[in-house]
């Protein structure tokens, strides 16, 4: 079966063209320097990805809302939507993916809002951005919760349905709430997801949990994290991206290898998460696309 090839990481590509890493992540460069998101669109689509994501996964009230930035949501999603459309349109072919990141924080379901309350914002933000994604995605969601309130949300909407759960680190069958993943598929099955991905995770864990997931039915795909884990002070708005490490041990080669196990596990989407880049990505399009 052909496999579809998602872009890589947005926001640690960001983090390295300007060289500081900051509180609002990849959020500061549509303030500071959209171009740069651009060129990282432009980079993941000469490397061969047939999917751009919006830069838009901390484009969320409560993060804006701890900088005073509440009032430039909808512009800063209108921002990086259309960025994302102009690379696409400038590459003459590939689709659009609208991220919804995780309310609360990264790998943090705990500090998440409950379903209900999660859907109103994700309602707000899928109204902007349909009119420029061809797919929702809701990323790294960490508990069954988190994915529900996501799913609430994009379901509203005319658009294909993505949803990207995020596992245990030490234990790929589980997500980061430590229910299992399989407990995850009834929920995506009753709101009519179009696939369903592991992503953020170490690539070891990912490879534990797609042969579990590929038996749903449901089109299955993977983007792992180059991290050496999720710092323990990593767990709040306001935390910077210099507490988390890039492995040493997963050049290109050594992340086509694992995608290359996934693809055999069932998986159909494939790309990368925080610390793959446009090369991993080339390599991935040469190997599988």
């Amino acid at each position: 079966m052909a496999i579809t090839i998602l872009d890589g990481g947005m926001g640690q590509e960001l983090v390295a063209r300007s060289g500081k890493p900051t509180a609002l992540w990849s959020v500061q460069a549509l303030l500071d320097n959209p171009q740069w998101v651009r060129d990282v669109h432009d980079a993941y689509f000469n490397a061969g990805a047939q999917v751009a994501t919006t830069n838009t996964y901390s484009v969320l009230p409560d993060r804006l809302e701890s900088h005073d930035l509440s009032d430039r949501l909808e512009e800063l999603q209108r921002t990086a939507c259309q960025l994302a459309v102009d690379a696409r349109d400038s590459h003459g072919s590939g689709k659009v993916a609208g991220s919804l990141g995780p309310q609360g924080f990264s790998y943090q379901p705990d500090k998440a809002p409950l379903a209900e309350q999660a859907a109103e914002a994700y309602r707000n933000i899928c109204a902007i951005q349909q009119d420029y994604v061809d797919i929702f995605i809701a990323e790294t969601m960490s508990s069954v919760d988190q994915a529900r309130g996501a799913l609430m949300a994009m379901s509203q909407f005319d658009k294909q349905v993505w949803v990207a759960l995020s596992v245990d680190d030490s234990d790929g069958s589980k997500l980061r709430s430590g229910e299992p993943v399989v407990e995850a598929l009834p929920l995506l099955k009753e709101y009519g997801a179009d696939a369903v991905l592991i992503n953020c995770s170490v690539p070891e864990a990912v490879s534990v949990a797609i042969p579990l997931i590929a038996k749903s039915g449901i089109p299955v795909g993977a983007y792992a994290n180059g991290f050496t884990g999720i710092h323990a002070n990593f767990n709040k708005i306001g935390a910077t991206v210099d507490l988390l490490k890039a492995r040493t041990d997963l050049d290109p080669d050594a992340y086509a290898m694992f995608a290359k196990q996934w693809a055999a596990d069932g998986a159909t989407i494939i790309g990368g998460c925080c610390e793959v880049g446009p090369a991993h990505i080339e390599l991935l399009a040469e190997r599988l696309g």
